[in-house]
């Protein structure tokens, strides 16, 4: 099973997991729209501290407020007074570490842990790298992307047959001409 954080940075890259982003100041007392990508906006509020980017440097901060807002996020970081000063922050990436999450049981993975493996058929032909993963009501399904992008189901036994993280590669029972 894929544990959806909805994370959007490869398991290769050092540093934090994306795990949302600023949109937009909010009001004109220093507010901020923040988009979680975790599967319920309020989870991205369970970890502390979080590491904003900006260009290539990430600094630790503690938001001091927050409340759920249209699907998403308002976060007050610290000193930052009025929407000038929010205003700096949209667009920024707001991350955490890997050890930072909660440990995941025998079998399951978070989306972050997949995202770049190879994916390979029964047959040994190669299809591709897994792009990212989507949620469907059913099951997720992983996208891979080689000579076509593939939408493959992560159903675990029946399509999906070793997830082998330590070598980076995910092994399915799939035909590539479906």
């Amino acid at each position: 099973m894929a544990v959806d954080n909805n994370s959007r940075v490869s398991p290769a890259e050092d540093g934090p997991i994306v795990m949302g982003r600023i949109a937009a100041p909010y009001g004109v007392k220093g507010w901020l729209k923040v988009v979680s990508y975790t599967q319920q906006p309020e989870q991205l509020l369970e970890y502390n501290p979080w590491y904003l980017r900006r260009g290539a440097e990430w600094r630790a901060i503690d938001p001091v407020g927050a409340r759920p807002y249209a699907g998403g996020l308002l976060v007050h970081l610290p000193g930052c007074k009025d929407r000038d000063m929010a205003a700096r922050f949209t667009g920024t990436d707001i991350g955490i570490y890997r050890q930072q999450l909660p440990a995941v049981a025998e079998g399951e993975y978070y989306w972050n842990d997949l995202i770049g493996l190879k994916v390979v058929a029964l047959d040994g032909e190669v299809l591709g790298t897994v792009d990212y993963l989507l949620e469907t009501g059913a099951n997720d399904v992983l996208v891979v992307r080689g000579e076509r992008e593939l939408l493959i189901p992560f159903v675990t036994g029946q399509v999906v047959t070793q997830v082998d993280l330590e070598n980076r590669v995910l092994r399915v029972d799939w035909d590539p001409d479906f």
